[in-house]
Protein backbone atom coordinates (compact mmCIF):
# COMPACT_ATOMS: atom_id res chain seq x y z
CA UNK A 1 0.00 0.00 0.00
CA UNK A 2 1.73 3.41 -0.93
CA UNK A 3 1.26 6.43 1.42
CA UNK A 4 -1.06 8.12 -0.41
CA UNK A 5 -3.43 4.98 -0.53
CA UNK A 6 -2.86 4.79 3.59
CA UNK A 7 -3.75 8.26 3.90
CA UNK A 8 -7.11 7.75 1.59
CA UNK A 9 -8.19 4.52 3.44
CA UNK A 10 -7.79 5.97 6.84
CA UNK A 11 -9.14 9.41 6.20
CA UNK A 12 -12.15 7.11 4.32
CA UNK A 13 -12.39 5.12 7.93
CA UNK A 14 -11.44 2.52 6.02
CA UNK A 15 -8.57 -0.59 6.73
CA UNK A 16 -5.05 0.50 6.01
CA UNK A 17 -2.17 -1.48 6.04
CA UNK A 18 -0.64 0.36 9.30
CA UNK A 19 -0.75 3.48 10.57
CA UNK A 20 -0.35 6.62 8.77
CA UNK A 21 1.86 9.08 10.02
CA UNK A 22 2.62 12.71 9.49
CA UNK A 23 5.42 15.35 10.04
CA UNK A 24 4.87 18.96 8.85
CA UNK A 25 2.04 18.19 6.79
CA UNK A 26 0.48 21.98 8.05
CA UNK A 27 2.13 24.73 10.01
CA UNK A 28 1.18 22.95 13.59
CA UNK A 29 2.62 19.18 13.21
CA UNK A 30 6.37 20.59 12.40
CA UNK A 31 9.46 20.28 13.68
CA UNK A 32 11.57 23.74 14.62
CA UNK A 33 14.20 24.37 12.34
CA UNK A 34 16.58 24.44 15.45
CA UNK A 35 15.75 20.87 16.41
CA UNK A 36 15.99 19.25 12.72
CA UNK A 37 19.85 19.53 12.45
CA UNK A 38 19.55 17.08 15.71
CA UNK A 39 17.11 15.02 14.61
CA UNK A 40 19.24 14.55 10.89
CA UNK A 41 22.26 13.07 13.01
CA UNK A 42 20.42 10.98 15.44
CA UNK A 43 18.74 9.44 11.55
CA UNK A 44 22.10 8.85 10.86
CA UNK A 45 21.15 10.75 7.57
CA UNK A 46 23.63 12.89 5.59
CA UNK A 47 23.65 16.51 7.43
CA UNK A 48 22.10 19.29 5.43
CA UNK A 49 20.89 23.09 5.68
CA UNK A 50 17.34 23.08 7.60
CA UNK A 51 15.19 24.77 5.14
CA UNK A 52 13.02 27.33 7.36
CA UNK A 53 9.69 28.10 5.31
CA UNK A 54 8.00 29.01 8.31
CA UNK A 55 9.67 32.30 8.94
CA UNK A 56 7.94 33.51 12.50
CA UNK A 57 7.78 29.74 14.09
CA UNK A 58 11.07 28.92 12.59
CA UNK A 59 9.88 25.74 11.24
CA UNK A 60 11.69 23.34 8.99
CA UNK A 61 10.45 21.12 5.79
CA UNK A 62 11.58 17.55 6.23
CA UNK A 63 13.54 16.26 3.68
CA UNK A 64 12.43 13.26 1.72
CA UNK A 65 14.76 10.31 3.79
CA UNK A 66 13.54 11.94 7.06
CA UNK A 67 9.95 11.63 6.34
CA UNK A 68 10.93 7.92 5.22
CA UNK A 69 13.00 7.04 8.17
CA UNK A 70 9.99 8.10 10.55
CA UNK A 71 7.23 6.27 8.57
CA UNK A 72 5.76 9.52 7.66
CA UNK A 73 3.27 9.69 4.76
CA UNK A 74 2.69 13.39 3.75
CA UNK A 75 4.46 15.70 1.44
CA UNK A 76 3.83 19.81 1.29
CA UNK A 77 2.84 22.01 -0.65
CA UNK A 78 2.97 25.43 1.19
CA UNK A 79 2.02 28.10 -1.17
CA UNK A 80 4.58 27.53 -3.95
CA UNK A 81 6.65 26.05 -1.50
CA UNK A 82 6.84 22.04 -1.63
CA UNK A 83 9.74 19.46 0.14
CA UNK A 84 8.64 16.93 -2.77
CA UNK A 85 11.66 17.68 -4.82
CA UNK A 86 14.41 20.48 -4.60
CA UNK A 87 13.41 24.22 -5.59
CA UNK A 88 16.96 25.60 -5.05
CA UNK A 89 15.57 29.13 -7.02
CA UNK A 90 13.18 29.14 -3.88
CA UNK A 91 15.82 29.55 -1.10
CA UNK A 92 18.64 31.28 -0.03
CA UNK A 93 21.12 30.96 2.30
CA UNK A 94 21.24 32.99 5.96
CA UNK A 95 22.92 31.47 9.06
CA UNK A 96 21.06 33.95 12.37
CA UNK A 97 23.75 35.44 13.34
CA UNK A 98 25.75 32.06 13.41
CA UNK A 99 23.31 30.28 15.54
CA UNK A 100 21.64 28.62 12.37
CA UNK A 101 22.98 28.03 9.44
CA UNK A 102 19.97 27.07 7.18
CA UNK A 103 18.24 28.43 4.06
CA UNK A 104 15.46 30.89 3.68
CA UNK A 105 13.05 31.23 1.38
CA UNK A 106 14.52 33.80 -1.57
CA UNK A 107 14.01 37.63 -1.04
CA UNK A 108 13.58 37.06 2.80
CA UNK A 109 14.93 40.11 4.53
CA UNK A 110 16.43 40.63 7.82
CA UNK A 111 17.88 43.47 9.64
CA UNK A 112 20.67 42.92 13.14
CA UNK A 113 20.14 45.25 15.93
CA UNK A 114 22.86 45.54 18.39
CA UNK A 115 22.26 43.00 20.68
CA UNK A 116 22.23 40.60 18.26
CA UNK A 117 18.24 41.07 17.81
CA UNK A 118 17.17 39.87 14.54
CA UNK A 119 13.86 41.69 13.34
CA UNK A 120 12.16 40.61 9.99
CA UNK A 121 9.06 42.87 8.82
CA UNK A 122 7.47 43.57 12.28
CA UNK A 123 8.50 40.37 14.11
CA UNK A 124 12.05 40.05 16.22
CA UNK A 125 13.78 36.92 17.34
CA UNK A 126 16.36 37.95 20.57
CA UNK A 127 19.09 36.08 21.13
CA UNK A 128 18.02 33.50 23.23
CA UNK A 129 14.53 32.84 21.39
CA UNK A 130 13.79 30.08 18.53
CA UNK A 131 10.73 31.89 17.05
CA UNK A 132 10.22 35.42 16.37
CA UNK A 133 7.48 37.45 18.04
CA UNK A 134 5.61 40.38 17.76
CA UNK A 135 4.76 43.14 20.61
CA UNK A 136 1.47 41.36 22.41
CA UNK A 137 2.51 38.67 19.96
CA UNK A 138 1.18 40.55 17.07
CA UNK A 139 -2.35 41.76 18.85
CA UNK A 140 -3.52 44.79 19.62
CA UNK A 141 -4.41 45.50 23.16
CA UNK A 142 -7.40 47.98 24.02
CA UNK A 143 -7.93 48.63 27.97
CA UNK A 144 -9.89 52.03 27.22
CA UNK A 145 -12.50 53.24 24.73
CA UNK A 146 -14.14 51.72 21.78
CA UNK A 147 -12.84 48.52 20.41
CA UNK A 148 -11.64 49.18 16.56
CA UNK A 149 -13.47 47.16 14.00
CA UNK A 150 -12.16 46.80 10.26
CA UNK A 151 -13.85 49.32 7.47
CA UNK A 152 -16.02 46.97 5.77
CA UNK A 153 -15.03 49.06 2.24
CA UNK A 154 -11.53 48.49 2.62
CA UNK A 155 -12.42 44.90 3.35
CA UNK A 156 -13.81 44.58 0.21
CA UNK A 157 -11.17 46.11 -1.59
CA UNK A 158 -8.68 43.57 -0.38
CA UNK A 159 -10.92 41.07 -1.21
CA UNK A 160 -11.22 41.99 -4.74
CA UNK A 161 -6.78 41.93 -4.52
CA UNK A 162 -7.05 38.54 -3.13
CA UNK A 163 -8.81 36.83 -6.16
CA UNK A 164 -6.74 34.58 -8.02
CA UNK A 165 -4.98 35.72 -11.04
CA UNK A 166 -4.98 33.12 -14.15
CA UNK A 167 -1.69 33.26 -14.55
CA UNK A 168 -1.48 31.91 -10.47
CA UNK A 169 -3.47 29.22 -11.53
CA UNK A 170 -1.40 28.09 -14.21
CA UNK A 171 1.76 28.38 -11.71
CA UNK A 172 -0.17 26.84 -8.92
CA UNK A 173 -1.47 23.78 -11.07
CA UNK A 174 2.09 23.06 -12.69
CA UNK A 175 3.48 22.95 -9.52
CA UNK A 176 0.62 20.64 -8.00
CA UNK A 177 0.61 18.32 -11.26
CA UNK A 178 4.34 18.07 -10.78
CA UNK A 179 4.62 16.89 -7.05
CA UNK A 180 1.53 14.46 -7.75
CA UNK A 181 4.25 12.90 -10.67
CA UNK A 182 6.94 13.26 -8.07
CA UNK A 183 5.78 11.20 -5.34
CA UNK A 184 3.33 8.65 -4.10
CA UNK A 185 2.59 10.14 -0.55
CA UNK A 186 -0.23 12.31 0.24
CA UNK A 187 0.04 15.43 -1.03
CA UNK A 188 -1.09 18.32 1.63
CA UNK A 189 -2.24 21.86 0.05
CA UNK A 190 -2.05 24.93 1.77
CA UNK A 191 -2.76 28.44 0.27
CA UNK A 192 -3.75 31.39 2.43
CA UNK A 193 -6.61 32.94 -0.38
CA UNK A 194 -8.68 30.10 0.17
CA UNK A 195 -7.88 29.50 4.17
CA UNK A 196 -9.40 33.17 3.98
CA UNK A 197 -9.48 35.33 7.53
CA UNK A 198 -12.66 33.41 9.04
CA UNK A 199 -11.44 32.60 12.69
CA UNK A 200 -11.82 33.89 15.74
CA UNK A 201 -8.69 35.03 16.11
CA UNK A 202 -9.09 37.15 13.18
CA UNK A 203 -9.20 41.08 12.92
CA UNK A 204 -7.71 42.20 15.89
CA UNK A 205 -6.52 39.03 17.27
CA UNK A 206 -7.97 37.41 20.13
CA UNK A 207 -8.05 40.15 22.40
CA UNK A 208 -10.75 42.57 20.27
CA UNK A 209 -12.45 39.76 17.66
CA UNK A 210 -14.17 37.93 20.52
CA UNK A 211 -15.44 41.08 21.58
CA UNK A 212 -16.74 42.23 18.30
CA UNK A 213 -18.59 38.51 18.00
CA UNK A 214 -20.50 39.02 21.23
CA UNK A 215 -21.24 43.11 21.36
CA UNK A 216 -22.12 43.30 17.42
CA UNK A 217 -22.84 40.22 16.06
CA UNK A 218 -24.98 41.31 12.47
CA UNK A 219 -21.38 43.28 11.72
CA UNK A 220 -19.41 40.07 11.81
CA UNK A 221 -22.02 38.60 9.95
CA UNK A 222 -21.55 41.24 7.21
CA UNK A 223 -17.67 41.05 7.09
CA UNK A 224 -17.95 37.13 7.39
CA UNK A 225 -20.14 37.05 3.91
CA UNK A 226 -18.14 39.12 2.43
CA UNK A 227 -14.92 36.96 3.21
CA UNK A 228 -17.17 33.80 2.54
CA UNK A 229 -18.09 35.08 -1.00
CA UNK A 230 -14.43 35.20 -1.99
CA UNK A 231 -13.39 32.55 -0.64
CA UNK A 232 -15.87 30.31 -2.51
CA UNK A 233 -15.07 31.82 -5.67
CA UNK A 234 -11.23 31.23 -5.17
CA UNK A 235 -12.31 27.69 -4.33
CA UNK A 236 -13.90 27.90 -7.82
CA UNK A 237 -11.74 28.78 -9.61
CA UNK A 238 -8.72 26.76 -8.55
CA UNK A 239 -9.94 23.79 -7.01
CA UNK A 240 -11.46 22.13 -10.17
CA UNK A 241 -7.80 23.03 -11.80
CA UNK A 242 -6.31 20.89 -9.00
CA UNK A 243 -8.23 18.34 -7.50
CA UNK A 244 -6.46 14.99 -9.09
CA UNK A 245 -3.28 16.55 -7.62
CA UNK A 246 -4.07 17.21 -3.90
CA UNK A 247 -5.70 14.74 -1.15
CA UNK A 248 -5.96 17.04 1.73
CA UNK A 249 -6.33 21.00 1.99
CA UNK A 250 -6.37 23.48 4.78
CA UNK A 251 -9.39 25.19 5.08
CA UNK A 252 -9.08 27.20 8.54
CA UNK A 253 -6.49 27.28 10.84
CA UNK A 254 -8.00 28.80 14.11
CA UNK A 255 -7.90 28.40 17.82
CA UNK A 256 -10.95 28.15 19.91
CA UNK A 257 -9.94 26.87 23.14
CA UNK A 258 -7.48 28.24 26.10
CA UNK A 259 -5.85 25.78 28.04
CA UNK A 260 -9.14 24.59 30.02
CA UNK A 261 -12.37 26.15 27.85
CA UNK A 262 -13.20 27.56 24.95
CA UNK A 263 -12.42 30.85 23.95
CA UNK A 264 -16.16 31.94 23.53
CA UNK A 265 -19.60 30.57 24.07
CA UNK A 266 -20.74 27.69 21.34
CA UNK A 267 -23.56 29.48 20.70
CA UNK A 268 -21.41 32.26 18.71
CA UNK A 269 -19.55 29.51 16.89
CA UNK A 270 -22.49 28.10 16.18
CA UNK A 271 -24.21 31.19 14.35
CA UNK A 272 -21.35 33.84 13.29
CA UNK A 273 -18.85 30.99 12.12
CA UNK A 274 -20.66 27.34 11.56
CA UNK A 275 -22.92 28.39 8.24
CA UNK A 276 -20.25 30.24 6.28
CA UNK A 277 -17.47 27.54 7.42
CA UNK A 278 -20.08 24.86 6.14
CA UNK A 279 -20.31 27.07 2.58
CA UNK A 280 -16.71 27.00 2.10
CA UNK A 281 -16.90 23.25 2.70
CA UNK A 282 -19.22 22.53 0.67
CA UNK A 283 -17.86 24.66 -2.15
CA UNK A 284 -14.73 22.59 -2.02
CA UNK A 285 -16.40 19.04 -1.79
CA UNK A 286 -18.85 19.60 -4.85
CA UNK A 287 -15.29 21.39 -7.02
CA UNK A 288 -12.80 18.39 -5.13
CA UNK A 289 -15.15 15.80 -3.94
CA UNK A 290 -12.17 13.16 -3.19
CA UNK A 291 -10.10 16.32 -1.71
CA UNK A 292 -10.74 16.36 2.44
CA UNK A 293 -10.50 19.63 3.91
CA UNK A 294 -8.98 20.02 7.14
CA UNK A 295 -9.24 22.44 10.08
CA UNK A 296 -6.57 23.31 13.20
CA UNK A 297 -8.13 24.84 16.25
CA UNK A 298 -5.95 24.34 19.39
CA UNK A 299 -6.93 24.41 22.99
CA UNK A 300 -10.25 22.90 24.89
CA UNK A 301 -12.45 22.55 22.10
CA UNK A 302 -14.04 19.47 22.91
CA UNK A 303 -17.37 20.80 23.67
CA UNK A 304 -17.16 22.39 19.75
CA UNK A 305 -17.31 19.24 18.64
CA UNK A 306 -20.33 18.76 17.47
CA UNK A 307 -20.34 22.21 15.84
CA UNK A 308 -16.83 21.35 13.86
CA UNK A 309 -18.63 18.23 12.68
CA UNK A 310 -21.78 20.14 11.53
CA UNK A 311 -19.41 23.08 9.61
CA UNK A 312 -18.65 20.65 6.88
CA UNK A 313 -15.30 19.45 8.14
CA UNK A 314 -13.72 15.82 6.97
CA UNK A 315 -10.21 16.46 9.95
CA UNK A 316 -9.69 18.38 12.35
CA UNK A 317 -6.21 18.90 14.28
CA UNK A 318 -4.63 18.89 16.88
CA UNK A 319 -6.42 16.76 18.92
CA UNK A 320 -5.29 18.61 22.43
CA UNK A 321 -7.03 16.26 24.96
CA UNK A 322 -4.38 17.69 27.49
CA UNK A 323 -6.52 21.00 27.33
CA UNK A 324 -9.40 21.01 29.58
CA UNK A 325 -10.79 17.75 31.27
CA UNK A 326 -12.03 15.19 28.16
CA UNK A 327 -8.98 12.45 27.71
CA UNK A 328 -8.55 11.07 24.29
CA UNK A 329 -10.82 8.33 24.94
CA UNK A 330 -13.89 11.55 25.04
CA UNK A 331 -12.18 12.61 21.71
CA UNK A 332 -12.56 9.47 19.96
CA UNK A 333 -15.86 8.67 20.76
CA UNK A 334 -17.38 11.65 20.09
CA UNK A 335 -15.65 11.87 17.15
CA UNK A 336 -15.82 8.38 15.83
CA UNK A 337 -16.82 7.75 12.32
CA UNK A 338 -18.18 11.20 12.04
CA UNK A 339 -15.00 13.46 11.85
CA UNK A 340 -11.06 12.56 11.02
CA UNK A 341 -8.56 13.17 14.41
CA UNK A 342 -4.89 14.43 12.99
CA UNK A 343 -2.47 14.68 15.79
CA UNK A 344 -3.26 13.99 19.50
CA UNK A 345 -0.24 11.37 19.73
CA UNK A 346 1.60 12.81 22.72
CA UNK A 347 1.32 15.82 25.21
CA UNK A 348 2.86 18.00 23.92
CA UNK A 349 3.48 20.33 26.62
CA UNK A 350 4.56 18.26 29.79
CA UNK A 351 5.43 14.61 28.58
CA UNK A 352 7.49 15.15 25.54
CA UNK A 353 9.45 18.00 26.66
CA UNK A 354 9.42 16.85 30.63
CA UNK A 355 9.15 13.07 30.48
CA UNK A 356 11.79 10.57 29.71
CA UNK A 357 11.49 8.40 26.33
CA UNK A 358 9.92 5.54 28.48
CA UNK A 359 7.93 7.74 29.41
CA UNK A 360 7.31 9.04 25.96
CA UNK A 361 6.89 5.38 24.18
CA UNK A 362 4.41 4.65 27.07
CA UNK A 363 1.84 7.82 26.34
CA UNK A 364 2.02 7.34 22.62
CA UNK A 365 1.63 3.73 22.65
CA UNK A 366 -1.42 4.34 24.75
CA UNK A 367 -3.09 7.53 22.93
CA UNK A 368 -2.76 5.95 19.80
CA UNK A 369 -4.00 2.34 20.64
CA UNK A 370 -7.43 4.42 21.40
CA UNK A 371 -7.45 7.00 18.57
CA UNK A 372 -6.76 4.62 15.91
CA UNK A 373 -9.68 2.16 17.25
CA UNK A 374 -12.70 2.32 13.53
CA UNK A 375 -9.78 4.04 11.66
CA UNK A 376 -10.12 7.95 10.39
CA UNK A 377 -6.89 9.09 13.11
CA UNK A 378 -3.41 10.19 11.14
CA UNK A 379 -0.51 9.82 13.76
CA UNK A 380 1.41 13.34 14.75
CA UNK A 381 2.70 14.94 18.11
CA UNK A 382 -0.13 18.11 19.19
CA UNK A 383 1.32 20.92 17.70
CA UNK A 384 4.83 21.31 16.74
CA UNK A 385 8.34 19.57 17.74
CA UNK A 386 10.15 22.45 19.66
CA UNK A 387 13.35 23.50 19.70
CA UNK A 388 14.58 22.28 23.19
CA UNK A 389 13.09 18.32 22.31
CA UNK A 390 15.92 15.86 22.26
CA UNK A 391 16.00 14.10 18.92
CA UNK A 392 15.88 10.42 20.47
CA UNK A 393 12.42 11.71 21.43
CA UNK A 394 11.25 12.48 18.36
CA UNK A 395 12.32 9.05 17.18
CA UNK A 396 10.46 7.04 19.66
CA UNK A 397 7.89 9.25 19.39
CA UNK A 398 7.27 7.74 15.74
CA UNK A 399 8.85 4.85 15.75
CA UNK A 400 6.22 4.03 19.12
CA UNK A 401 3.31 4.77 17.54
CA UNK A 402 4.06 2.17 14.44
CA UNK A 403 4.20 -0.40 17.06
CA UNK A 404 0.82 0.89 19.06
Amino acid sequence: MTSRERIVRTLNFQDSDRLPKDLSGMRSTGISAFAYPNLVKALGLPPRLPKVYDLGQMLAFPDLDVIDALGCDVIVIDGMLTNAFPQPDKWQKYDFNGRLPAMVPAGTEYTVEKDGTIAQGGNRMVPESYVFDAEHGGQSVYLDGDIPKPDLKEVRKQVADCLFKDEEIREITALCRKVRESSDRAVFFANWKICGHIGICAYGGMGVFPILCMTEPEFVKELHEIQTERAIRNIRMLLPEIKDYIDVMLMTADDWGTQSSLIVAPEIYDTLFRPYLRRLNDASHACAPKTKTFMHSCGAIYDALDIVVESGFDILNPVQWCAGKPTFKDWKDKSRKRICLWGGGVNSQATLPLGTVKDVEKEVREAVSCLKNDNGYVFCNIHNILAEIAPEKVIAMYRSAGKA
